[in-house]
C-alpha cells in the first residue's frame, strides 16, 4: 500500500472523529488515554504510524458510538452499513435479520 493510501483504521478513525466534532486530544481523553499524550497518540493512530491495541480501539469505538468492525472495513459502503447497524436497536436488528434470512433478502 502506498503512503498516499491511508490504512482502513487510520482513515475510519479520522472520519469518525471529525464527524463527531472532537479534536484528537478530546477523543483520546474520552477514550481513556492520558491527557498529556492523548493528542500525540491519536495523531499517530490517524496517520498510521502506530495502531491502537484492541482495548484502546474498543474504548474509542464506544466513545464514538460505533462498532469496532467499522474501523477495519476497507469498503466505504460496507463501513456505512456497519455504522448504521451499530445505531440500530436490538429489536430493529432482529427485524432486519428476519427479513433478510440466512442467505440474503427474502421476497
Amino acid at each position: 500500500m502506498s503512503n498516499k493510501t491511508p490504512l482502513p483504521l487510520s482513515k475510519r478513525l479520522k472520519e469518525a472523529r471529525l464527524l463527531a466534532g472532537y479534536s484528537q486530544k478530546e477523543l483520546g481523553i474520552m477514550a481513556g488515554i492520558d491527557q498529556f499524550s492523548a493528542s500525540a497518540r491519536m495523531n499517530q493512530y490517524e496517520t498510521g504510524k502506530h495502531a491502537p491495541n484492541y482495548n484502546t480501539i474498543t474504548n474509542i469505538a464506544k466513545t464514538l458510538g460505533l462498532p469496532v468492525a467499522y474501523f477495519y472495513c476497507i469498503e466505504d459502503d460496507l463501513a456505512r452499513l456497519i455504522s448504521t447497524w451499530g445505531k440500530l436497536t436490538k429489536k430493529d436488528r432482529e427485524c432486519f435479520l428476519e427479513k433478510t434470512g440466512p442467505t440474503g433478502p427474502t421476497t
